[in-house]
């Protein structure tokens, strides 16, 4: 069995400093450990290159704006942390996780802005998200939880506090031998799984669920460009629950998924067909290209 992710050889750039991986640490008190002050971007590595690594990084900052915590480094700086983590731990083809919080300081109560903003990057070899349902289809539940009004969450971040659901979502999918759950918005509608978007085809369209209420995912907009660039009408609605039933094939779309085929969701089944595997495989093209 594998190491558990704090009991691993390597480095981790924290701060500024590469630190070895079982030394990179934080206080008890951390904010972020309280109040889930803390934002994250998770990118992949392909042959030696990020990809889309500045538009990731960029959404880093713009989601610190968004729960009120500035990131004191620039895109720049961001970028160059991240190729220095990759160079330290020799990978060249890897997951890149970028982390950034508020830490422990002289405030700890729900206002902190006092306490320094740390930042952290980690890289590892990760294989398919969910493992063989890249190719035979993965299956869904369907979550209790909704995705929240935009009104009451800062949902357009990509910010920590916003998986708490999606982690009671996907354990209450695996209970029941499923990869993952499928989630409504606060309205009803069809939103994302707990950690990509999702994306249905009928009579040759492609339909996806309008991005109001959730995060419009960097994956997501280059698949919608690689539809397009086809020739293939993809329709950006609201899609109601009844409409499951009519919707010919489906897939996933995520940085951690990339583009994974679902075959289940619920009691609704679709087939892995032939838009959804050549869509994977070209965007595992141009991925690697």
């Amino acid at each position: 069995m594998a190491n558990g992710y704090d009991d691993r050889d390597g480095v981790i750039w924290l701060d500024g400093e590469m630190v070895p991986w079982r030394e990179a640490n934080v206080h008890l008190l951390t904010h972020a450990m309280h109040y889930a002050s803390s934002v994250f971007e998770g990118e992949r590595c392909y042959n030696g290159k990020i990809f889309k690594s500045v538009e990731h990084s960029e959404r880093l900052l713009k989601s610190g704006d968004y729960i009120d915590m500035p990131i004191p480094w620039t895109v720049a700086q961001i970028e160059e942390a991240k190729y220095a983590a990759l160079e330290a731990n020799g990978l060249t083809d890897a997951y890149v996780r970028v982390l950034a919080w508020r830490g422990a300081g002289t405030d700890m109560g729900v206002a902190a802005a006092a306490n320094k903003v740390r930042m952290a990057v980690a890289v590892w070899e990760w294989g398919n998200y969910y493992g063989d349902a890249k190719y035979k289809g993965a299956k869904l539940d369907i979550s209790k939880w909704r995705r929240p009004d935009p009104a009451t969450i800062p949902c357009f971040a990509k910010a920590s506090g916003l998986y708490m659901i999606c982690t009671m979502s996907k354990h209450a999918a695996e209970a029941k031998g499923c990869s993952d759950a499928m989630m409504y918005d606060y309205r009803g509608y069809v939103a994302e799984a707990t950690g990509a978007n999702i994306f249905f085809v009928k009579d040759g369209a492609v339909h996806t669920p309008l991005p109001d209420a959730f995060l419009n995912g960097i994956t997501r907009q280059t698949v919608i460009a690689l539809l397009k660039a086809r020739g293939i009408d993809v329709i950006e609605r609201h899609i109601q629950a009844h409409e499951l039933t009519g919707f010919e094939q489906c897939w996933l779309t995520g940085t951690a998924a990339e583009v994974t085929p679902v075959g289940q969701i619920g009691d609704y089944t679709f087939e892995v067909g032939e838009l959804a595997r050549s869509i994977s495989e070209e965007y595992e093209a141009l991925v690697r290209a």
